[in-house]
């Protein structure tokens, strides 16, 4: 499925610090996990990044994208955005990766992959609209990546983004380009 309508401007997506669920190799969509001690030294590397324009801080709901926004960004407002939270596996929640279903599948009591894609281009382009100069840098999850490339990119979810390593979508005409800041 790829997006009729293309983001405003360039924005910025930043999965996470690690987790003690990716850690553990644990489905931990919308179960809200804390990061590791490595995930917390990978946010606060952010820190010292450069970044070429002002940013608009946004962050999904869930603590572990919280605690890297904290420490990525120190002493800079982020405002939360319920758009940005991961996608909800449902009863697959707490099991290990090697049991996740097919991306497609709607996992019983989660979240389908088309609603999932219809949230998250609605979210973005929402973000992008509202940051008027500033750069959107959006800290949020895999699965929100994965779902802009669809989107906008390649038209596949592609491997699992690292973590803490800021993913840049640059508007270029009608196309967007993905670069690993």
């Amino acid at each position: 499925m790829i997006a009729t309508h293309l983001p405003s401007r360039s924005f910025c997506l930043i999965r996470h610090g690690e987790t003690t669920a990716n850690a553990d190799e644990i489905i931990a969509g919308v179960t809200d996990v804390p990061l590791t001690q490595r995930g917390c030294d990978q946010a606060r590397a952010l820190s010292h990044r450069l970044w070429p324009e002002p940013i608009a801080l946004f962050a999904s709901p869930m603590s572990r994208a919280q605690c890297t926004a904290r420490l990525a960004f120190p002493g800079q407002a982020f405002e939360l955005h319920n758009g940005l939270r991961e996608r909800d596996w449902g009863v697959f929640e707490g099991h290990p990766l090697s049991n996740q279903p097919v991306r497609e599948d709607t996992p019983d009591r989660g979240e389908s992959w088309p609603d999932m894609l219809m949230r998250v281009q609605t979210t973005i382009i929402d973000i992008c609209a509202a940051s008027e100069a500033a750069l959107p840098v959006m800290v949020c999850h895999s699965g929100i990546i994965r779902a802009a490339r669809v989107l906008w990119t390649t038209g596949d979810v592609g491997q699992r983004p690292p973590n803490a390593i800021p993913v840049l979508f640059e508007k270029a005409g009608q196309q967007m380009l993905e670069k690993t800041l």
